[in-house]
């Protein structure tokens, strides 16, 4: 039987192979044909955009769509599609503008315009029924078909690192940090992605280099969030109600939470964080709002659980919406690029009709128990501390660090990382970012000489968070990375995991290990490579894991 569609861009992709009839994530084959169909277009932008770069002449709407094009394709983030529809028109204008900048640039300079074809010169049907009849043309089961799966599989591993990368460098320049550099990448590579390449040494090169230039993006996003909110600083959350109205928000947009706490302010409603939110409560810049109350409820997977016993309104912010149920779906709005048929949305930052809803909900009638966990370790906090913390390795009060981290899903297999974190022994520090932390975060882990075992390092926004503290604690010990008494224990769900894969590929981390699954699209042939060249290696069982870890070894004795 003929597939409906194909995407395997996830973890949870069907049968561990690929989504055919329906996607696990809840888009439909309309939805995956728009998807496909946009992909393929915004290579043909790019094409131009690349062009006219190197003639000297770029546009900042072009760069920033393009950046905003790729993120509205990751999972869970735009399932729309008349918002499918208006981005593919407001493309089309876009790349007839960038063709005009490179032919004007082209004859300035005394050159011939290239005649482009492929993506460059694709025609758009003039309404969403043929829209999606020419997105199925551009699955990735032809290239599949044509290619190969090791070549078609190195393409999308670069295109699902660009998609996050996108994810991040969106988050940045809406707080008011960009990157030329970066920009210019990501049209270079959509236009090396267009030429359909199959060399299979330049597609790794070409994954590798993705990686370098995801870490100039996640430590753009750092100095974005600090520059706007301050250095998270420790801080208690409470994950019980408060007595009163209440907002609920989640998702990953700190400049959506802020402007929406702004508009609350003194309106007598309480805001609540979920998800990855939760290190919101961190930032001196946010925290100050004293009707940020608490988080309410786990990682974004669990939403559909919790979200029908929120007694307010609730706001989707970027990535990680599911289908709402008809019990709340009145009550749920969306913001940024992220879109539900149905779903009152949000796009100018005038939170009022969520304000409404939220007055007209009846709220939670009393307060729940006092009950807090702490974030706020970031790598401002922890480097502060380092001084304390080496020398706590060199006494041996601290044997081991592991980061134990990532997305979190409802795929089977995510109980590793609880029976893991459970087991580690109470002489090492476990660090952890990204929602794969709800696997474990209400656990009591104690303190080693008033460190606390278990550092919230934050969103997986957050991630060169986690990056710096590893080199710079491999400066204090005068060792790399990979000699640190370091493990890295990884899950991951969708495409900004993956770019952050890449950033640790293009440090050559070694012997780190992923799961639940391995994604779909890193073939036998490819993981092999990465198997030899790094280490990278599946989980198994936290026990049989923790063992090979912890075998016997010499005393880390570094930096004297």
């Amino acid at each position: 039987m003929e597939n409906k569609m194909f995407c395997y861009q996830c973890e949870q992709t069907a049968g561990g192979t690929g989504c055919t009839v329906q996607g696990v994530c809840g888009k439909d084959p309309k939805v995956s044909a728009l998807i496909d169909l946009t992909m393929y277009a915004v290579k043909g932008l790019s094409m131009y955009a690349h062009r006219a770069r190197k003639l000297g002449v770029k546009n900042r709407e072009i760069d920033v769509f393009v950046v905003e094009a790729l993120f509205s394709t990751v999972t869970n983030v735009n399932f729309d599609p008349e918002r499918y529809y208006k981005l593919l028109q407001k493309l089309i204008l876009l790349r007839e503008g960038a063709k005009r900048l490179y032919e004007e640039a082209a004859r300035i300079t005394g050159r011939i315009p290239e005649t482009l074809s492929g993506p460059a010169a694709f025609q758009p049907a003039d309404n969403l029924d043929g829209l999606i009849k020419q997105g199925e043309d551009f699955a990735i089961t032809k290239r599949m078909a044509s290619l190969g799966n090791d070549v078609t599989g190195l393409q999308e591993l670069i295109t699902y690192g660009l998609k996050g990368m996108a994810a991040y460098a969106d988050h940045a320049q809406i707080l008011g940090k960009e990157d030329d550099g970066v920009y210019a990448f990501f049209h270079e590579t959509l236009n090396y992605l267009a030429l359909n390449p199959t060399n299979v040494d330049e597609l790794v090169a070409k994954v590798f280099e993705c990686g370098e230039v995801n870490l100039k993006v996640l430590e753009l996003l750092d100095v974005a969030n600090t520059g706007a909110y301050g250095h998270p600083v420790p801080t208690p959350v409470r994950i019980e109600p408060v007595r009163g109205k209440a907002i609920l928000v989640s998702g990953h947009d700190l400049k959506d939470l802020e402007e929406l706490l702004k508009q609350t302010e003194g309106k007598g409603i309480n805001i609540y964080t979920h998800g990855e939110m939760l290190p919101a409560h961190a930032y001196p810049g946010l925290k100050k709002f004293r009707h940020l109350v608490g988080n309410y409820g786990g990682a974004w997977q669990d939403q559909q659980k919790e979200f029908p016993k929120f007694p307010g309104a609730i706001l989707m912010t970027t990535n990680c919406i599911q289908r709402p149920q008809a019990s709340y779906k009145g009550n749920i709005f969306t913001s940024g690029l992220v879109a539900w048929p149905g779903v009152v949305h949000i796009g100018d930052r005038n939170f009022a009709p969520l304000i409404r809803a939220a007055l007209e909900a009846k709220g939670f009638k009393e307060d729940g128990p006092d009950k807090t966990i702490t974030v706020g370790f970031g790598h401002h906090t922890i480097l502060d501390i380092a001084d304390k913390i080496v020398s706590a390795v060199k006494t041996g009060a601290i044997k081991h660090f592991f980061l134990i981290g990532g997305c979190d899903g409802a795929k089977p297999g995510r109980n590793y990382y609880t029976e893991f974190a459970e087991s580690v022994p109470k002489d090492c520090l476990v660090l952890t970012l990204a929602c794969g932390k709800y696997r474990f975060n209400k656990m009591e882990f104690g303190e080693i000489d008033g460190i606390p075992r278990l550092l919230d390092c934050g969103q997986c926004n957050d991630s060169y968070s986690a990056i710096k503290i590893a080199l710079e604690l491999s400066k204090a010990f005068n060792c790399t990375v990979n000699d640190l008494p370091l493990s890295l224990i990884l899950s991951w769900y969708e495409q900004k995991a993956v770019c952050i894969l890449l950033t640790l590929i293009h440090l050559g981390i070694k012997n780190m290990r992923l799961g639940p699954s391995l994604p779909a699209f890193v073939t036998p042939n490819i993981l092999k490579a990465l198997v030899e060249k790094l280490g990278i290696m599946p989980i198994t069982t936290a026990k049989e894991d923790l063992k090979a870890i912890q075998s016997p070894h010499p005393p880390f004795r570094k930096g004297g």
